[in-house]
């Protein structure tokens, strides 16, 4: 264990304590999901930048930069866990673990903006559908994604700056896969100071109950919007639509709520099995419940499949040719 001025300067992420076969079963299992993950939203980003129709819709806008915050979060916190079992390489610098946790916050903060502005579009094409394409314009929902990712990475530089000047006595050991709020301040020197937990808790409670309550309002209005106006084929499509939205963000805030409020109360095994959802589970399922079951989306994956293939046997034929001038 490594100190500077009795403030340790390096931790050992303890991550998962199983046996050897188990270790390698989880391995295996997350890498599996890590690379379906990246490639589901590798794919739905492709399928936006080049379909041109896409493109303009203000939902897939949307929807193609949210896959990218997908990738940004496995990255942040997977390729370190897969190492760790696969080496037992538990050791992070001071540094490093601070940078992740502050990455790692960030973007969970992105996400809860990112869900609002979804919700927001949704309530606007269902809600005012007159002026959904006057309001939603390309431009508008670039100014969402725009205002998602900065008001994400500004709210949580506070927190994380107060909590990494904290005096950290030891033990160093973090009992968790990842740099998180709450095994951290479990190893901060008492007595625990209350400017950094305020400022943690305040920013947790107004992004994710604030962000709770903006998509509880929207969604909402939309089913109540439904319930009224709606012919019954459009009601059940478009209730169909609404139920999966929902259940992504249901999948995604109800962990968050119970155990990031509150940080440092949670027992470790939850914590780790929550992180675990929202780091590597939602981003593999998200896609497939936003996107792949989508059939505009379908349309386009079908479209783009059949440029390929076009183009392989346009390649093909070509080769064939010169092979057969070459034999004349």
């Amino acid at each position: 264990m490594q100190f500077t001025n009795g403030t340790v300067q390096e931790f050992i992420l303890l991550g998962f304590e199983v046996g050897k076969l188990q270790r390698l079963l989880i391995l295996v299992f997350f890498t599996l999901l890590y690379m379906l993950a990246m490639a589901e939203n590798i794919t739905i980003i492709t399928l936006v930048v080049l379909d041109t129709h896409l493109a303009r819709l203000p939902m897939y806008i949307l929807l193609s930069n949210f896959s990218w915050l997908e990738i940004c979060y496995v990255n942040t916190t997977m390729p370190r866990m897969l190492l760790d079992l696969a080496l037992s390489n538990k050791i992070i610098s001071f540094s490093s673990c601070f940078l992740q946790f502050y990455i790692f916050f960030s973007l969970g903060c992105t996400e809860c903006f990112f869900l609002s502005s979804m919700a927001l579009d949704r309530y606007l094409a269902i809600c005012h559908p007159l002026r959904y394409s006057q309001i939603m314009s390309p431009s508008f929902c670039y100014i969402l994604v725009t205002a998602s990712w900065v008001l994400g990475f500004l709210v949580t530089i506070v927190p994380v700056t107060l909590i990494s000047q904290m005096s950290f006595c030891g033990p160093n050991i973090i009992d968790h896969f990842l740099c998180d709020p709450g095994p951290i301040l479990a190893l901060v020197c008492p007595p625990l100071p209350e400017a950094p937990i305020i400022s943690l808790t305040s920013v947790n409670a107004v992004v994710i109950l604030g962000n709770i309550m903006f998509v509880v309002l929207s969604y909402g209005s939309v089913i109540v919007t439904l319930m009224k106006n709606s012919s019954k084929g459009n009601r059940v499509k478009s209730s169909s639509t609404i139920s999966f939205h929902l259940l992504v963000v249901t999948l995604f805030y109800g962990p968050l709520a119970g155990i990031y409020v509150k940080p440092g109360e949670a027992d470790s095994n939850v914590t780790k099995i929550v992180a675990l959802c929202y780091t590597a589970i939602t981003p593999f399922l998200n896609p497939m419940i936003y996107c792949l079951r989508n059939d505009q989306m379908k349309e386009a994956l079908l479209t783009l499949w059949r440029r390929k293939a076009g183009f392989l046997k346009s390649r093909i034929e070509s080769v064939k040719k010169r092979k057969g001038t070459g034999n004349i």
